[in-house]
């Protein structure tokens, strides 16, 4: 792989984190000394992606305007990586009129027509409505991929099967991606899931099914660009599936007692892995490393400043922009 993109790669995952750090400390900045989930700037519950960072990096590496994400409710790793609007974006999540949804939706109903990203808080809702987007890029034979991003537990929904098995049949342009950060909120895996991996269940429908361990973003950017150029030439779905890993809680304020695995988690934490192999190759100094993390909390301080700044929503226009 080229140096310039692993380096891209890597001040992908640095914005990212920064952002995610970022939200953390604004999230929890007015919730002390007792954490009140609805209090503060950024009420409501809070699903940060750190960690995470790689399967975003690595998928929309290859994006080409007018591809389309639809992200889960821990939507802001694939939103940044996808080219959403920052600002917009953040002002959203602190519920303010500048925001991508004037502040109605907050940061699990995320939506930029603009970019084609959507989220939801439902388990599984992104999936069909990927193969819609697919299927209206085949149609219209524009060369688009839709990307559809779910979590290992929505592996288990009924739209998970439903939406292979649709997208195999028309042989759609249609990434399906799942995020295995070992638990469904608080069920490991493999007390929910009888196949070891998920991609073992792409063969039920006839497409290539691909598992990425150690969340390693330079195999996650091999394994999606085959499967999107793959898309793009009328190859049809793949499935793809990358374990990753889940640094903090499901949501904030989870206290996470049911989690084995939380004394060996720092240790696997993917940025200074990946920066370490960087600076072992000769591809990142320190100088370089400052730099980008410089970069990367500029433009994010920037937003946070922008979504400060918006006003909040008016109560007496609460049905404004609600309906279309």
């Amino acid at each position: 792989m080229e140096p310039t993109v692993r380096l891209d790669l890597y001040r992908q995952m640095v914005l990212i984190r920064t952002y995610e750090e970022a939200i953390l400390r604004e999230y929890h900045a007015d919730k002390k000394p007792v954490f009140d989930i609805g209090a503060g700037l950024i009420p409501g519950e809070m699903h940060l992606a750190a960690g995470q960072e790689p399967v975003a990096a690595g998928v929309c590496a290859h994006r080409i305007p007018g591809d389309s994400v639809t992200a889960t409710h821990r939507p802001h790793h694939f939103a940044i990586a996808h080219g959403v609007d920052l600002n917009a974006m953040t002002a959203e999540i602190f519920g303010r009129v500048d925001g991508l949804g004037r502040g109605r939706g907050g940061h699990m109903h995320l939506f930029d027509s603009a970019a084609n990203f959507s989220c939801s808080g439902i388990i599984g809702e992104g999936l069909p409505v990927a193969v819609g987007q697919a299927l209206a890029f085949s149609r219209r034979n524009t060369g688009n991929v839709a990307v559809a991003v779910a979590g290992e537990g929505a592996a288990n929904q009924g739209a998970f099967h439903e939406a292979l098995n649709l997208a195999a049949v028309w042989k759609l342009p249609v990434l399906f991606v799942i995020e295995d950060n070992d638990w469904g909120i608080s069920v490991p895996r493999a007390a929910a899931t009888a196949v070891p991996s998920n991609a073992d269940r792409a063969a039920a429908y006839g497409i290539p099914g691909v598992r990425v361990e150690n969340n390693d973003v330079q195999a996650v950017h091999e394994a999606a660009g085959t499967a999107i150029a793959r898309a793009r030439n009328g190859g049809g779905p793949t499935l793809l599936e990358v374990h990753t890993l889940r640094l903090w809680g499901h949501f904030e304020g989870d206290a996470q007692g049911y989690r084995t695995d939380l004394a060996q988690v720092s240790g696997r934490d993917p940025l200074p892995a990946y920066r370490a192999a960087l600076s072992e190759a000769g591809i990142l100094d320190e100088a370089g490393t400052q730099e980008i993390s410089r970069q990367a909390s500029e433009r994010v301080e920037a937003a946070i400043s922008f979504a400060k700044a918006s006003a909040e929503p008016d109560p007496a226009h609460v049905g404004d922009y609600v309906f279309a």
